[in-house]
């Protein structure tokens, strides 16, 4: 891709493109299986194995910049954890053939950020349950320098995405042809298929009436609060339904130009909850590099050097920039 002027570009790029032909293997193997985690979300096979991997090909590509990663192997323990690991690295042995058990088990927990300035930033899986579903998820890789996110990719390997001919025109059903997307700060978003067709640059939509707009949300309830959702739309009278989507392939669809506005509301049941950086960064910079605006619910710019949580801010709004002071508006009104 002759457009990645830096090699920490170009080397993303070609690791997450690895990264998502082996969670198509995984997934077209073992879609149901899984393990639950404390807060009784599931991981996959293909969770460890891409964080696995990614964490393998960058401590050789740049072994002086740690990963922040969502994955840990704490929770595999005892003879059902064992298995579970000797099935992972059987998995990320087709693609790295020293993988053993030992090894995966150390490149997974790889992930040791200690408030350096500069990280990469990972979400192996980004919409489990949407992966389980066979429905929408990415592999999420971001760089982040001195508290800016500098690289994204965003691997969609079930998004055919095109840039929009019209905002809600696109097809979000599962699809055999997918998409890569990826930024570098002050060089746009640019977008190609999985199987290497030709780069197009991507534009938000330019809306500036949140009637004619679409809004997207998440797919799962529980990870919204939907009153607040509904009284924002209403609020802002916008007349097309929502799109409701896994994973950060909102945010893909966002850049695309296929909505105006993304919502990440906070979750009744969970009032004190903060987004995670791998939720976000890779994301976040798609959509800005597209000429789109990413703050909270209170348009703060997202502060990513309070950890692997955003502590410092609550909740996730997403424009195409033009609608953007309007949403923040009925976000206050509609409280």
């Amino acid at each position: 891709m002759s457009n990645l002027s830096r090699p920490e570009a170009r080397f993303a790029v070609d690791l997450v493109k690895q990264c998502c032909d082996l969670a198509v293997v995984v997934q077209s193997d073992t879609v149901g299986s899984f393990l639950e985690k404390k807060d009784r979300s599931p991981v996959t096979l293909a969770d460890f194995s891409v964080q696995a991997l990614v964490s393998r090909r960058l401590s050789e590509a740049f072994p002086e910049v740690p990963l922040m990663a969502e994955e840990s192997t704490s929770q595999l323990k005892g003879p059902e954890g064992e298995r579970f690991l000797e099935r992972v690295a059987g998995y990320v042995r087709r693609f790295e053939p020293s993988a053993s058990s030992e090894s995966v088990r150390r490149w997974i927990d790889r992930s040791q950020w200690r408030g350096d300035k500069s990280f990469w930033v990972l979400d192996p899986i980004d919409g489990t349950k949407g992966f389980l579903r066979g429905a929408q998820y990415v592999v999420a890789l971001a760089l982040v320098k001195d508290g800016e996110v500098e690289i994204a990719v965003l691997g969609c390997p079930r998004l055919d995405l095109k840039p929009a001919t019209a905002p809600g025109s696109i097809d979000t059903d599962p699809s055999e042809v997918g998409s890569l997307l990826f930024a570098v700060r002050g060089e746009g978003t640019w977008l190609a298929s999985l199987d290497g067709e030709a780069l197009v640059q991507l534009r938000v939509s330019d809306c500036e009436d949140p009637r004619q707009t679409v809004a997207l949300r998440s797919f799962e309830s529980g990870h919204t609060d939907e009153s607040w959702f509904e009284r924002v739309v209403n609020h802002l009278e916008i007349e097309s339904d929502p799109i409701l989507l896994d994973s950060q392939a909102k945010y893909a669809v966002l850049a695309g130009g296929y909505a105006g506005l993304h919502f990440r509301l906070i979750s009744p049941s969970m009032p004190d909850y903060r987004e995670k950086i791998w939720d976000v960064a890779a994301g976040a910079l798609i959509v800005e590099e597209a000429g789109g605006i990413v703050t909270d619910l209170a348009g703060k710019k997202l502060d990513y050097d309070a950890g692997f949580r955003l502590e410092n801010n609550r909740g996730i709004l997403a424009s195409n920039g033009k609608l953007h002071e309007q949403a923040l508006k009925s976000l206050a009104a509609t409280k």
